[in-house]
């Protein structure tokens, strides 16, 4: 077990003197791109934030050390993740992942075994400083009666620790007459459900996305879709879900994940995408680590490409650009650990996010935060809830894995460590990797 390297003060009102935090979500701060000042804690909320605050309580020194607040995840698969020991993809193609996920579904997803799976996601989340994840589930035919179900029931266990959203996944020809029908519903009677489907470049597109759009619109709901997950470069998934938001003048918001055929099209296509983009007011969450993962796999080749999309060029034309973990030891990626610091590590080194840091920090706090209608950056009045590193920059806190890191959550520490692999042993048929 890793002990956090700092102590929290007892009671409830301390003070965290001369840390530092992004200054992106404070407005100001160094080059760096970090801002030195105290955060007073009182009751289980920021009090105070800014330099010398003057406060007789007691005091925590942190001498430089960062501090953000609680990560926010806001494209997930729990229903998915932890089978890789017995689901493993034979060749790492997107093709495999999809037959071995199906297999495994049909084979073993109970209720039991989802539950399972999902407290094990949500504990090392949690464990790692995330406060609020959405998952996107599987709703493919009679799967929706269990999955939803069980999904609300993890959902009320873990208010007031991980928030929880959920966003149906199917595709897009399932929506038509009654069938789509009972997905809304099943979606809207889900607080915070969204509505959501597989988008790619194929025959009758527009007629399928006007179908979701009016869906969305007579239960409510906002839209989250998987778009262009693959390299084709006439691949229209993006525009096509832009004009269809515009077509319809929908006021809910819209994010489109993955979206990776747009760093392989004609610059000319990419530049009137991203303007259709940013038009009808996307957002845009990138995958980094699946994404490089599954994407141009080719067995006996070296890739050629990263498989992430645009991410410099949407945030220029003014895109709301997230982060996030996706697939955690599934078919679809083998790796991972629902850290969102790890996720926030790769995405920098992979779509080169650093030189400067910029806004960066905000695509895996802030701006998910904002976009699952939560606050999550830092200011007076809201939840202490955070996240302290043993690093003073931002180079240090990536060139270690910053496993004694200090979660606060409510103003508390949280104590929590990952779950072991061995509690899922039973679930694996005595298979393991």
């Amino acid at each position: 077990m890793i002990t956090p390297f700092l102590d929290l003060p007892p009671g409830d009102t301390w003070l965290l003197r001369g840390g530092q935090v992004p200054s992106c979500l404070l407005d100001h701060g160094d080059r760096d791109g970090l801002a030195r000042l105290d955060l007073l804690v009182q009751d289980g909320r920021l009090a105070g934030i800014g330099a010398g605050i003057a406060a007789d309580v007691p005091v925590l020194e942190l001498d430089g050390a960062l501090v953000w607040p609680a990560f926010q995840d806001v494209h997930t698969h729990l229903d998915k993740g932890q089978i890789w020991p017995r689901a493993p993809n034979p060749d790492g193609s997107f093709g495999a992942a999809l037959a071995a996920a199906g297999a495994d579904r049909s084979a073993h997803w109970t209720r039991d075994d989802m539950e399972a799976r999902m407290e094990f996601a949500l504990r090392s989340a949690y464990a790692h400083g995330t406060s609020a994840i959405r998952t996107h589930l599987d709703t493919f035919g009679d799967h929706r009666t269990v999955v939803w179900p069980l999904f609300r029931a993890v959902q009320a266990r873990w208010r007031g620790r991980i928030a929880l959203q959920a966003v149906s996944l199917c595709l897009l020809d399932q929506l038509a007459g009654a069938a789509g029908d009972a997905i809304a519903a099943e979606v809207a009677a889900t607080e915070g459900g969204v509505l959501g489907g597989l988008v790619v470049h194929e025959p009758g597109l527009p007629e399928r996305l006007d179908r979701l759009f009016a869906l969305a619109a007579a239960h409510g709901l906002e839209l989250d879709l998987h778009v262009d997950e693959n390299g084709v470069a006439a691949g229209t998934g993006l525009e096509q879900v832009a004009r269809a938001a515009l077509r319809h003048r929908f006021r809910g918001r819209v994010l489109c994940g993955h979206c990776c055929s747009l760093a392989v099209q004609p610059p000319p296509r990419r530049r009137e995408t991203i303007a259709l983009v940013a038009e009808a007011g996307l957002g845009v969450v990138s995958l980094p680590m699946c994404n490089l993962y599954l994407q141009d796999r080719r067995v006996g080749r070296t890739p050629r490409w990263r498989g992430v999309t645009l991410l410099h060029e949407l945030v220029a034309a003014g895109v709301p650009v997230m982060l996030a973990s996706d697939n955690t030891r599934d078919p679809f990626h083998a790796y991972g650990d629902l850290d969102m610091l790890e996720v926030f590590g790769h995405s920098a080194r992979i779509g080169h996010l650093d030189h400067p840091f910029a806004d960066w920090p905000r695509a895996v706090t802030a701006t998910p935060a904002g976009w699952m209608g939560r606050g999550g950056g830092l200011a007076v009045g809201d939840a202490a809830d955070l996240v302290v590193f043993d690093a003073r920059s931002l180079n240090e806190l990536l060139s270690r894995p910053q496993a004694d890191r200090l979660v606060i959550r409510g103003g508390r520490a949280t104590g929590a460590v990952p779950p072991r692999y061995r509690e899922l042993d039973g679930l694996q048929s005595g298979c393991w990797t």
